[in-house]
């Protein structure tokens, strides 16, 4: 294996890892900005109102982004066997 595919398969596995974590990030990011503004804006400093909406947020969007994120890695996987198989072949 040359430094350029191992270069090229980090890459990938940077660009999927990205793609993979950024449904749940994304969520989190927002509903942890909104909880905020309405925090600042009401004056309640309360720690676990924060965390119950962010929670439940989570929870919704792995509930709807899981089947894509698995088969995302799975796609990624499949291709690092398929190189390896490769490798091997030639």
């Amino acid at each position: 294996m040359e430094s350029g595919d191992i270069i090229n398969l980090g890459g990938s596995a940077i660009w999927t890892a990205v793609l993979v974590a950024s449904p749940i990030l994304l969520t989190a990011l927002a509903v942890g900005l909104i909880v905020g503004i309405l925090q600042a804006a009401t004056s309640i400093q309360e720690m676990t109102l924060s965390f119950i909406p962010k929670l439940i947020a989570l929870a919704v969007a792995l509930a709807i982004f899981g089947e894509w994120q698995l088969a995302t890695m799975v796609e990624f996987y499949q291709s690092i066997f398929e190189r390896v198989q490769y490798m091997f072949l030639s």
